[in-house]
């Protein structure tokens, strides 16, 4: 028999306290859709009435299995729980749960609240049964628990307690400054059961101040509780909330968690884990971060020979799971530190089947490392390693032929007298023995410049002619620049990530001393390598 764990995600509130982060409605809707599909259990929507946009959020909110919350905060003194406008506001919302948060840290509730003791358990406890008198399910965040609980533990039971005995289908124990070790978290959450509440109405908040949250979300599950709360890529205020991207595998896939506890989501919704967390960085704009365990670029990335030849004979002598199973993928990079084991496994994964001590695999490397020592970097740029491996093995179709390429930039006054930069790219190509000539502007369509490679990544890809259908739904979504040499003899690399629509995601490199050159060539490149990949398949 095993337990179940309920998982309840704030990245649509909490992730939304992230410097920087203003999810839209519509963005709101997108990802709560994708967190159903996936499988959580809950899903807080927001606060309703405190932005006009989880107010809205919650007027069109989707319909999904998980259970929408609401959060707010418990009522507040001097008001009855059906007077108090806040509180109304979280109920108008219409959702099934309701999570409130209220004051345990007895510091707190005398130096912001200002207000006894007494009164503080009260309004908890009235805000709660005010919540179950309305049919809701309530939850009950206690804020600065663990906090609390070190600084006066008799009192931090008392307030959690008032919230149970109210009615509060979860209790959630919040280590609200993320200064909590796993030790203390596991402790604490045993002292909370063996006190009268059960874990089956345990929740878990962590934040990740001192990189533990994971850790110490893990050691309160292994004392009982069994609802975890999180978010999605770790977002979160400061330094972030505990990462279910992390957190999800891990249950599923690790022991002891995998056999003795189930969850809401299925191994088939594991797979598309990646490709969720992914979603996430696209609607913020952010790169996402390779390192990241279980759904990073990197994670299941072998750079050294000898791990590459041990992978070859059997991926688990590197790989502590099966990159597949989350929705990943195993990465043999190429630079100038691999051997033929790298380069036989990742020319396999291109499709290229090269016999061990076939003089073509010395010629690869060859040439890889000769372009290495003057700045290329292969590392992270596969799709232009794959280029070059194709090129030398006489499999690397023309497509078409650059002919010139001109950009210019020009600074002008715009109507309100301001100064503002334009550029203007200029691409000819020839197509079948067609020459094309495209030309671009810079200017988006807010009148902002994006400068003259942007000119000159949509110049290329204006008219391709027959493969223009190919690569009308890619896009550049990074730009990397680095300086690889100093002084008069500076030499320029450029690493471009480009995405399509089918969720593909590849890396090109270009070097030269002229930054606009290098970028063009890994522009060049990163429409190659659609081209090949999806052309070639038609």
């Amino acid at each position: 028999m095993t337990d179940r764990l309920y998982l309840y995600d704030t990245t649509l509130r909490d992730g939304q306290q992230t410097q920087g982060v203003q999810f839209s409605t519509e963005e709101k809707r997108a990802i709560a859709e994708a967190l159903d599909t996936l499988g959580v259990d809950y899903i807080e929507g927001g606060w309703p009435g405190a932005n006009p946009t989880d107010s809205a959020f919650f007027d069109a909110a989707p319909k999904t299995r998980a259970l929408m919350t609401a959060f707010g905060m418990t009522k507040r003194a001097g008001l009855s729980a059906e007077n108090d406008d806040l509180l109304s506001a979280v109920l108008n919302a219409r959702t099934p749960a309701v999570c409130l948060v209220g004051k345990t840290h007895d510091f707190h509730v005398q130096a912001a609240l200002g207000i006894t003791l007494e009164e503080n358990t009260k309004n908890i406890a009235r805000s709660i049964a005010h919540l179950k008198a309305q049919g809701r399910e309530p939850l009950f965040d206690a804020e600065h628990f663990f906090d609390g609980y070190r600084a006066n533990p008799a009192y931090a039971l008392e307030t959690i307690k008032a919230a149970y005995d109210a009615g509060a289908r979860w209790v959630v124990l919040c280590d609200t400054n993320g200064g909590t070790l796993p030790q203390e978290v596991g402790r604490v959450t045993a002292e909370v059961i063996a006190s009268g509440i059960p874990g089956t109405h345990l929740g878990i908040h962590t934040h990740n101040d001192t990189e533990n949250a994971v850790g110490c979300t893990l050691a309160a599950v292994d004392a009982g509780a069994r609802q975890i709360q999180g978010t999605l890529n770790g977002l979160g205020e400061r330094c972030g909330n505990a990462n279910l991207t992390a957190l999800i595998p891990i249950l599923l896939l690790k022991e002891p968690y995998a056999s003795r506890y189930r969850t809401g989501i299925t191994h088939k919704a594991l797979k598309t884990l990646t490709r969720t967390s992914r979603m996430l960085d696209e609607i913020l704009n952010r790169v996402p971060f390779r390192q990241a365990a279980f759904v990073g670029s990197s994670a299941f990335a072998h750079k050294a020979g000898l791990h590459a030849s041990a992978i070859l004979k059997d991926p688990t002598t590197y790989e502590h799971i099966d990159p597949a199973s989350v929705g990943n993928a195993r990465i043999i990079p190429m630079s100038n530190q691999a051997g033929q084991s790298n380069l036989r496994e990742r020319l396999q994964a291109a499709g290229l089947t090269v016999p061990k001590g076939d003089p073509a695999l010395g010629l690869i490397l060859d040439r890889i490392k000769e372009r290495e020592a003057i700045g290329y970097a292969y590392d992270t740029a596969q799709a232009s390693f794959e280029l070059i491996a194709r090129d030398t093995l006489g499999q690397m179709p023309q497509f078409f032929e650059v002919k010139r390429y001109r950009v210019t930039v020009e600074r002008r006054k715009n109507k309100y007298d301001r100064m503002i930069s334009l550029s203007e790219a200029v691409v000819v190509v020839k197509v079948n023995g067609e020459k094309k000539l495209s030309v671009s502007e810079s200017m988006d369509e807010t009148g902002s410049d994006r400068g003259p490679v942007n000119a000159l990544a949509k110049a290329l890809a204006k008219d391709l002619g027959p493969y223009q259908a190919v690569i009308d739904d890619m896009r550049l979504v990074d730009f990397k620049v680095r300086i690889t040499q100093g002084g008069t003899e500076a030499v320029t690399r450029v690493i471009i990530d480009s995405e399509d629509g089918q969720g593909a995601r590849w890396s090109t490199v270009g070097v030269s001393a002229n930054i606009v050159d290098a970028s063009f060539e890994a522009l060049l490149d990163a429409i190659r390598w659609k081209l090949l990949r999806d052309w070639t398949a038609t």
